[in-house]
């Protein structure tokens, strides 16, 4: 019998079903006389569609139904809204197109879907989705954010109709809104009278999120009840299954159950709400039988959202001495084809509300401009605008060191944020309420051997290669909303939680059962947690932005606190004594000043046996439930220092050491931590060396669509990881716990790009792009020896 409790590097309950092949994910689940489905989806990046002709595909052998938007419109089905609202420079409210389930007289990207198609088999429907006929119209397509915002795509005004190059109605130019923060005067005023000025132009380069399970979805449809049951993939039930009933299905909520089984990785990308979705379920329900939907994974790169893409120009004043007086950062963000659910909000709010990073900035102003092409939409991918918020702040930081002739751990040590300083409202908005940014930053130092590089530097040299270091110091926001939690003590001796986060690998089921332990006192093998299923979990915000643990945890806590209360009342009536006089520890309930006590599964047994028995059927006599809301974000942070070497006749970039201190308050696990931190590593490592997705300038097509041509870190790109952690404890929530699955990410890129460029530092070259291909790293070196 195993107790694991809080701190203890517990290997993760659930792999044992992951690496034995017995997980369970959404195309393994097969139901009775289910019909597949396939999604044809556009080829063209912009163009007017004429017509449809399914008469051919609908005499396929096998073929059930081809679905069209014309079809959704007269069932009456909605599109998929975005949450955000936009607005332009005036700050009036700008037009928000929703994402249609299947296009409608206009495809706006390559690879939006047109037209649903379900067959007996997955080969049937791919036969006739190639037999089915689209009459497009091409149109001209803006594939980047240069062609988006050129003179020949501006229209005078929004009454004079669409430029030449204008995507939507109502927004001439192709602005999807503009947002600004800060005062603009003020930041003008300082950098003006600065003694130093410090410019920088970034770009952050569009990625794609590829997680190891592709999408997926299954749609049920009992006519008996008129109940709706969608199996998917996602990082959320709860979520879905709301956008599904409010926006798109259009059902009432008790009429529809989502199921989320095991999830292979989301990064975001699963958070939201898919066309296929919806679909599959009207389908089952026009149809009368299961309909299955699996994506491959060229769909994956058409159909999901992407990440990132963004342009900042970046002004900031120092004072003689490297103080960081004033920033000013204006940004231009490709938002896509549509503003997908939380997309705008991005590379404005959550990009601009982390522009003070691990730094007393003294008067910060920001703004960003959304605009349209003809590309995939962009949503959340991991870290969701803290990435491009450190990694422009961080290169900043090395920029103005070169300036002003500091050392890069010098300048960031004048302009830390102090210990003693906190809780501290930054110029961006937030107000960080714990934090020792130094200690992180010397730790890291020691750690990586900083004072020893030189004789590392010379013994590259001699090898024919050039060696950089490089370190970035981040701060991140976490979690929001509530959680609930409830638990169930079985007649079986086991004790079941359930809760609406939604583990996609990063493991809740150690983590919560280790809580569990820790408050109750039973046995780890004795829990079982539930997650992904809105006919059992009443209530979920789903997994994202790093709040699981942050608001998940304490409503587990609760609900330990709560079911302990619940089981006083129990212990006091079997135990007969009066409820206070009912003490719990280790678990079990004593009556305080004797030995008479009985243990938390034996009083299980006793109220759920049937002489005893008074809960609801289906319920057990002993649960209960805890609920947590956040009342303000954690700040997890530290600081990443890491090593390269370049390769000067290629150009390749190979990452040789990597060491990161980390501070994310109290730890519950130190195994899954350091799962989190090394995975979060190497997606940051993926985008600043391979990851870049292309569009052809012309066509709009997607260059980069397959892993053929679309490059992510292998094993050998990965270098060791140190990884240590400060343990802060916050203050925002009960349990001093602040937050990490996005972390690692955060911090990665530029300090694998500041090391880079000091690389190639002695041979002048001060800034290079992301992704530091060896193609552009060898034009670099080719350049600077010109």
């Amino acid at each position: 019998m195993r107790r694991f409790g809080l701190s203890q590097p517990v290997p993760r309950s659930e792999d044992q079903r992951f690496l034995t092949g017995t997980g369970r994910y959404t195309a393994d689940f097969s139901l009775p006389g289910q019909a597949h489905a396939v999604v044809l989806r556009s080829m063209h990046a912009h163009a007017e569609i004429a017509g449809i002709d399914a008469e051919a595909a609908l005499a396929m052998p096998g073929v059930l139904a081809v679905i069209t938007a014309n079809d959704l419109a007269a069932a009456g089905l909605g599109e998929i809204p975005c949450a955000v609202t936009v607005r332009n420079e005036a700050g009036e409210t700008m037009p928000s197109p929703g994402r249609p389930l299947l296009a409608s007289g206009r495809v706006r990207f390559v690879g939006e879907p047109v037209a649903f198609i379900i067959a007996e088999t997955r080969a049937d429907a791919l036969n006739a989705a190639e037999a089915l006929f689209i009459d497009y119209r091409p149109l001209s397509a803006v594939a980047t954010i240069e062609d988006a915002i050129a003179e020949d795509a501006i229209a005078e005004d929004a009454t004079a109709g669409p430029a030449p190059g204008d995507i939507w109605p109502g927004a001439p130019g192709n602005l999807a809104f503009f947002w600004s923060r800060g005062d603009e005067a003020a930041v003008t005023t300082t950098i003006a009278a600065a003694a130093h000025v410090v410019r920088l132009t970034l770009v952050n380069n569009r990625v794609i999120p590829c997680p190891m399970e592709a999408r997926a979805a299954i749609g049920a449809f009992d006519a008996a009840t008129g109940a709706y049951t969608l199996i998917t993939s996602s990082q959320g039930a709860h979520q879905i299954r709301d956008h599904l009933c409010q926006h798109t299905l259009k059902v009432p909520a008790e009429k529809l159950r989502v199921i989320v089984p095991d999830v292979g990785g989301g990064f975001g990308t699963k958070i939201f709400h898919y066309p296929e979705e919806a679909l599959v379920l009207w389908a089952a329900a026009r149809l009368g039988r299961p309909v299955r939907w699996i994506a491959d994974r060229m769909e994956a790169f058409q159909g999901d959202t992407h990440g990132r893409d963004q342009r900042n120009h970046i002004v900031a004043a120092f004072t003689q001495d490297g103080t960081l007086q004033a920033l000013r950062v204006d940004t231009l963000a490709n938002m896509g084809a549509y503003l997908n659910e939380f997309a705008p909000a991005i590379p404005s709010q959550m990009t601009g509300c982390m522009l003070s990073g691990s730094y007393a900035i003294g008067q910060i102003f920001a703004t960003c401009r959304g605009v349209y092409t003809n590309t995939v939409p962009i949503d959340a991918y991991r870290g969701a605008g803290r990435p491009e918020a450190a990694y422009l702040v961080e290169r900043l930081m090395d920029a103005a060191a070169h300036t002003l002739g500091l050392a890069v751990d010098e300048i960031r040590r004048r302009n830390f944020i102090r210990p003693e300083q906190m809780p501290y409202h930054t110029a961006a908005g937030p107000t960080y309420d714990s934090g020792n940014f130094a200690r992180n930053l010397d730790d890291a130092l020691a750690a990586a051997d900083w004072n020893g590089f030189e004789n590392r530097r010379q013994e590259a040299r001699a090898r024919g290669y050039l060696r950089g270091r490089g370190l970035s110091s981040y701060v991140e926001i976490c979690g929001f909303d509530a959680e609930e939690a409830t638990l169930r003590c079985g007649d079986d001796g086991t004790i079941e939680l359930l809760i609406g986060t939604q583990s996609t690998g990063q493991g809740h089921q150690t983590a919560y059962a280790q809580i569990i332990c820790e408050d109750l006192g039973v046995p780890f093998e004795a829990i079982r947690v539930t997650q992904g299923d809105t006919g059992r979990i009443p209530f979920g915000n789903g997994t994202s932005g790093s709040r699981s643990l942050p608001v998940g945890g304490p409503a587990v806590r609760a609900a330990c606190a709560a079911l302990i209360e619940r089981g006083r009342e129990h212990a006091a009536r079997l135990l007969q004594a009066t409820q206070d006089a009912i003490v719990f520890a280790g678990g079990r309930f004593t009556v305080f000043g004797s030995e008479r006590g009985i243990g938390l599964l034996e009083l299980t047994a006793a109220v759920n046996a049937p002489e005893n028995r008074t809960a609801v059927e289906g319920e057990s006599a002993l649960q209960a439930s805890g609920r947590f809301e956040l009342a303000a974000s954690t700040f997890p942070n530290g600081t990443h220092v890491c090593e390269v070497e370049i390769e000067p006749d290629t150009g390749r970039v190979q990452v040789v050491t990597y060491h990161v201190v980390d501070d994310f308050g109290r730890v519950v696990n130190p195994l899954l931590l350091a799962g989190q931190v090394h995975g979060g590593i190497a997606q940051g490592i993926g985008q600043a060396l391979f990851e870049r997705a292309i569009f052809d300038r012309e066509t709009g097509q997607l260059l980069s669509g397959s892993f053929v041509d679309y490059a992510l870190p292998r094993a050998h790109d990965i270098p060791p990881i140190d990884f240590r952690y400060n343990q802060v404890p916050c203050t925002t929530n009960p349990m001093g716990i602040k937050g990490a699955g996005e972390a690692g990410t955060i911090g990665a890129c530029a300090a694998v790009v500041n090391a880079a460029i000091d690389a190639l530092s002695e041979l002048g070259v001060r800034h290079v792009d992301m992704p530091l291909t060896p193609e552009t790293i060898w034009r670099a070196i080719a350049n600077a020896r010109c």
